[in-house]
């Protein structure tokens, strides 16, 4: 008896040791903190990065309005100058045409 006794208390002995084991890696948890501090950066970074791109897109819409805006008034004083000259070419032509007669009755 004496002998299932005595391996009954190493048997307990052996679970208290086991029990008290520590399966903890500091390694492992310091590359997991370093990867979470990584981590974090990298979505900072990208928070940063889209922030700029929207910003960029703004103004890329901003410009590309103005520029079609420009465009636009420049259609427009296009117009304006050919109904102007078109303007200049009728009165050019009724002028000739009034000296025209202004000739015939001086005759």
């Amino acid at each position: 008896m004496n002998s299932i006794t005595e391996k009954e208390k190493k048997l307990s002995s052996a679970l208290e040791r086991l029990k008290n084991l520590n399966f903890k890696n500091p390694d492992l948890d310091n590359s997991i903190e370093e990867f979470n501090d990584k981590k974090n950066q990298l979505e900072i970074e990208k928070k940063e990065l889209e922030d700029k791109y929207n910003l960029l897109k703004e103004d890329y819409e901003l410009l590309s309005q103005k520029i079609e805006e420009i465009k636009d008034k420049e259609k427009l004083e296009e117009r304006k100058q050919i109904e102007f000259s078109e303007k200049i070419d009728e009165l050019n032509q009724e002028t000739d045409t009034l000296l025209e007669e202004i000739d015939k009755w001086q005759t």
